[in-house]
């Protein structure tokens, strides 16, 4: 039964397709086509009466920025300046009064290393001699 089906089925689809390809498609009529027309002229002369007489003025160009907020905005704003800043700050202390921990690594480094020794305390000024006399 199954096979009978499907070629009834066939059968109507053949039917079907050949009744498509008779079928042309028609034009539109010209009264319809005339009517479109006229609709297009009218819109058109209405967007010509809507639109000035001068031409619009073009805004005009950003002015070129400067070379310090060029290389701001390169870094990555505020936010990136604020950093560097707190790195450098953070970097100058370390490095005028380290911690205990360094000295003892430091010591360790060079001890074992280059037969070395120093205590990284006396190479270092004194807080008392890098402040201005006032």
């Amino acid at each position: 039964m199954t096979a009978e089906f499907d070629k009834h089925s066939e059968r109507e689809l053949d039917a079907l397709l050949e009744s498509l390809r008779e079928d042309t498609a028609q034009d539109a009529s010209p009264d319809l086509l005339a009517r479109v027309l006229a609709d297009a002229y009218e819109a058109q002369d209405g967007m010509a009466a809507a639109m000035p007489e001068e031409p619009v003025v073009a805004v005009p160009a950003p002015r070129s920025r400067g070379l310090l907020r060029s290389l701001l905005d390169a870094i990555g704003g505020w936010p990136a300046v604020a950093g560097l800043a707190t790195a450098t700050v953070a970097g100058v202390w370390i490095g005028y009064n380290p911690p205990t921990a360094f000295d003892d690594l430091t010591l360790s480094v060079l001890d074992s290393n280059y037969g070395y020794e120093m205590n990284i305390g006396d190479s270092l000024p004194a807080f008392d001699d890098l402040q201005a006399d006032g």
